[in-house]
C-alpha cells in the first residue's frame, strides 16, 4: 500500500495539466529562444507565454518576472544583489528568527563580508512584531527579508505592515513566498514588497525551476555573468521544459485558488479534529497561529513522544515531517521551535502534517487512525484519550 502523503510543504507532485503542457517541450519544441528561426521563435513564446502566466498570479508585469533555479537562488539574488548593489547607502540588513536556510546562511555569508545583520524574534505563534522592525530599522537599512508563510507551522507574516515600515526609512522589501503562492493569495501591491521569491516545487511544477518577484526600478548586483538572458539579470540559456511547466502551474493556482485553500482547510481541520478525538487535548498542542496559518499546514506537538520514532514506525503507512531530531545524549530541536520557545516535552514529539490538492478524506482518516495508535503506543496508554481540563 503506497503510503499516505502528508508532506506537501516539503514537495508536490507535478500536476497532470502541467505535465501535459510540459511534454511538447520534451519531444518536439528544442529551440534556443535565443536563435531567431522557427525552432527558437516558437520556444521563446512559449517562455513570454509563462513569464506573463507567473505575473497573473502574483499581480505583477511580465518584466517585473526572472526565472531561476528555485528557492534558494530567487533568496540568493534577492539578498545578496540588494547588498551588493547598495552597499554604498548602508551595511544593514533585518530578518526574522524563522527564515528558511536560503535565508538564514545568505544572511550569515553577509555578516562575513562585513555587514550588520539583524535577526526579529517572534513570539509564541511564529509571528514577527512590527514594533520590532520599528525598533531595529535604521537610516542605513538596506533591505528587510521576511518570509510570507513559514514552512513548518504555517504562521502567515504581516508583510504589508512590515514593508511599509521598510519604505519609510528608505529600505526594499523581501519576502520568501515559497510556501505561500498557490495556497492564499500572493499579490505584490497589496504586500508592498519589492521583490518575492517562488519554488516552482511548491505548487505542483517540477522542482529545478522558480522565480524571482523584482518591482521595476530595484537595482540588483548580478550573481552570474554570462550572457545577456532574462533581461541580462539571469545569464544562461531557458530551461524553457520547466520554465513552461512553472507557468501552467501558476496559471492552474490563480484559477483554483479558492476552491483548493477550501479543500486544504478542510483536509487539515479533519485531521486536526480526528487526533484530538482520539488523544484528547492535553496529549495533542498546536504550534503556530490557529488562524493566520496556512490553509494546509498543520503543526502539532505530541508530549513525552519522540516524533522522529513515531514518522519511523508509520512511515510505510502516513508520510510527513518531524519538528525536532534525538540522538543518544541530546535533542536537536529545530530553530523555529526554538525560537517560538516550545516547550521541550511538545517540541521533541512535532510532526508537521501538510495536505494538498489531493488528498482525500478517507486519507485523513487512515493517518489519523495510524498516527493515533503510534502515539498512544508511545505515551504508553491504550485506552480512551485524556481529557482536557476545563
Amino acid at each position: 500500500m503506497v503510503p499516505v502523503s502528508l508532506d506537501y510543504n516539503a514537495t508536490t507532485p507535478i500536476g497532470r495539466e502541467v505535465a501535459d503542457a510540459m511534454a511538447p517541450y520534451l519531444y518536439e519544441h528544442f529551440g534556443n529562444p535565443s536563435s531567431s528561426h522557427p525552432y527558437g521563435v516558437t520556444t521563446k513564446r512559449a517562455v513570454a507565454t509563462a513569464r506573463a502566466q507567473v505575473a497573473v498570479l502574483l499581480n505583477c508585469r511580465p518584466a517585473e518576472v526572472i526565472f531561476t533555479s528555485g528557492r534558494t537562488e530567487s533568496n540568493n539574488y534577492a539578498i545578496r544583489g540588494v547588498a551588493g548593489a547598495h552597499r554604498d547607502r548602508g551595511d544593514h540588513i533585518i530578518t526574522s528568527a524563522v527564515e528558511h536556510p536560503a535565508v538564514v546562511n545568505v544572511c550569515s555569508w553577509l555578516r562575513s563580508q562585513g555587514f550588520r545583520i539583524t535577526t526579529l524574534p517572534v513570539d509564541a505563534w511564529g509571528l514577527v512584531d512590527p514594533d520590532d522592525l520599528e525598533q531595529a530599522i535604521t537610516a542605513d537599512t538596506l533591505l528587510v527579508t521576511v518570509m510570507h508563510a513559514n514552512n513548518e507551522v504555517g504562521t502567515s507574516q504581516p508583510i504589508a505592515e512590515l514593508a511599509r515600515i521598510a519604505h519609510r526609512f528608505g529600505a526594499l522589501m523581501h519576502t520568501d513566498a515559497a510556501q505561500s503562492v498557490g495556497k492564499i493569495p500572493v499579490d505584490v501591491n497589496k504586500l508592498g514588497v519589492d521583490l518575492l521569491s517562488v519554488a516552482g516545487h511548491k505548487l505542483y511544477a517540477p522542482k529545478g525551476i522558480g522565480a524571482l518577484y523584482v518591482r521595476e526600478g530595484v537595482e540588483l548586483a548580478g550573481l552570474m555573468q554570462g550572457a545577456g538572458q532574462e533581461g541580462g539579470r539571469r545569464p544562461g540559456t531557458e530551461d524553457v521544459l520547466e520554465i513552461v511547466g512553472l507557468g501552467e502551474a501558476c496559471h492552474v493556482a490563480a484559477r483554483d485558488l479558492l476552491e483548493n485553500a477550501a479543500h486544504f482547510q478542510a483536509m487539515r481541520d479533519r485531521l486536526h479534529e480526528g487526533l484530538l478525538r482520539e488523544l484528547g487535548g492535553e496529549a495533542v498542542r498546536i504550534n503556530g497561529h490557529p488562524d493566520r496559518r496556512l490553509p494546509n499546514t498543520l503543526n502539532l506537538g505530541f508530549r513525552d513522544v519522540e516524533a522522529s520514532t513515531v514518522l519511523s514506525e508509520i512511515g510505510d503507512r502516513v508520510a510527513a515531517s518531524a519538528g525536532s531530531a534525538c540522538h543518544a545524549d541530546s535533542v536537536e530541536v529545530s530553530p523555529v521551535l526554538r525560537a517560538m520557545n516550545v516547550p521541550l516535552e511538545w517540541a521533541i514529539g512535532t510532526v508537521r502534517f501538510s495536505v494538498g490538492r489531493n488528498t482525500t478524506a478517507e486519507e485523513i482518516d487512515h493517518a489519523v487512525e495510524v498516527v493515533a495508535q503510534a502515539v498512544r503506543q508511545r505515551q504508553g496508554r491504550d485506552g480512551p484519550p485524556i481529557m482536557q481540563r476545563t
